[in-house]
């Protein structure tokens, strides 16, 4: 005797499983109701389209805004990963407009902003490496100048180079350091811990007047490798002058010239460069060595300020090693993160 298939009808007619269905398509459909048919989806949102094209064309000619009037240019590249933040609200407010076209011209400032910076999305860091460096502006306002040393040394690095140092903060920090670093060197306002021997220890003129960088030779189990440290000039934003820079732009380029200068041919960069890599005015700096957050880190790596860390002005550069991972530390006294790096002194970059 052959079966009869038996099918659940509901009130109005149709099975549970068609009416779920049903149901699922007129709740998808709402939000696009009102978009069928309507001609006008086309014409509306153009302002938004405009904005989105302009927010493109700022991040993808970013090297073409001209400094002449209050630095814009070097601005507008210190803070560029933030203008992906256009993206989703133009994405938002296009969707409220029901503008096609808005919601296309967000894709241009979404692609060039994944080509930027997508690939700092991903984790590069890998293990291996045979030295690990830190480096920590702790501020000359630092309130526990012993906590801040233990923080860092605990990080486990071989180096630390410490900036913003005052005459009577050093010798906290040389005594809170002393078990871990045997060998340190300090000139002016930046100093250099290191469990390896210093040697060819100087200064180096970044045409200031006084002394917020210096050079040592660190001679590592695996090879000798040239340590520069550096504190360039600060830099304001003011109403009536805009990005005032001038004299970190000066400083960036005397820095250039000492590493260029350099013999050796393995050199690692620490310290605060008040400026990112994406600004131009570090290029005498940027052009010839390669930030180990870029290369062998996680994300963004934000340094400043501590409490909310909004541009990676803290550096660690290398030229002729191999950056293996980047990291930044938790916070301490400072208004500044620490960041860290582990290197190949073996491996070439």
């Amino acid at each position: 005797m052959a079966q009869q298939a038996y099918v659940t009808e509901t009130a109005d007619g149709g099975s549970g499983p068609e009416r779920r269905r049903d149901r699922f398509r007129r709740l998808l459909g709402r939000p696009l109701s009102g978009w069928r048919g309507d001609p006008r989806i086309w014409r509306r949102g153009l302002v938004l389209a405009a904005l989105a094209v302009l927010v493109a064309l700022v991040m993808l000619l970013h090297a073409q805004i001209p400094n002449a009037v209050g630095n814009l240019g070097s601005l507008t590249e210190t803070f560029l990963p933030w203008l992906g933040l256009f993206v989703p609200v133009l994405l938002l407010l296009g969707f409220l407009r029901r503008s096609a076209t808005a919601l296309i011209a967000v894709l241009l400032p979404a692609a060039v902003w994944l080509n930027l910076f997508g690939g700092l999305l991903s984790d590069k860091n890998a293990t291996g490496g045979d030295l690990t460096v830190a480096t920590h502006n702790v501020n000359a306002d630092n309130a526990d100048p012993s906590g801040t040393a233990r923080d860092v040394a605990a990080s486990g690095a071989d180096v630390v180079a410490l900036e913003e140092l005052t005459a009577s903060a050093v010798p906290v920090y040389e005594k809170a350091l002393a078990s871990t670093y045997k060998y340190h060197a300090v000139e002016g306002t930046v100093g250099l811990w290191s469990k390896d021997p210093l040697t060819g220890v100087q200064a180096v003129d970044i045409k200031l007047g006084w002394t917020r960088a210096m050079r040592a030779t660190v001679s590592a189990p695996d090879g000798q490798v040239a340590v520069y440290v550096a504190h360039l000039p600060s830099v304001r934003v003011k109403m009536e002058a805009g990005f005032t820079a001038r004299q970190r732009d000066k400083s960036a380029d005397a820095l250039g010239e000492a590493i260029a200068d350099d013999r050796l041919p393995r050199k690692i960069l620490l310290g605060d460069l008040n400026g990112t890599m994406n600004d131009r005015a570090l290029n005498a700096v940027t052009s010839q060595m390669r930030s180990t957050q870029g290369a062998a880190g996680s994300g963004f790596g934000f340094s400043w300020p501590a409490s909310f860390p909004m541009a990676r002005i803290d550096q660690i550069m290398v030229q002729g090693v191999k950056p293996v991972s980047s990291w930044t530390l938790p916070e301490t006294g400072s208004d500044h993160l620490p960041v860290a790096a582990r290197v190949s002194l073996t491996t070439s970059s």
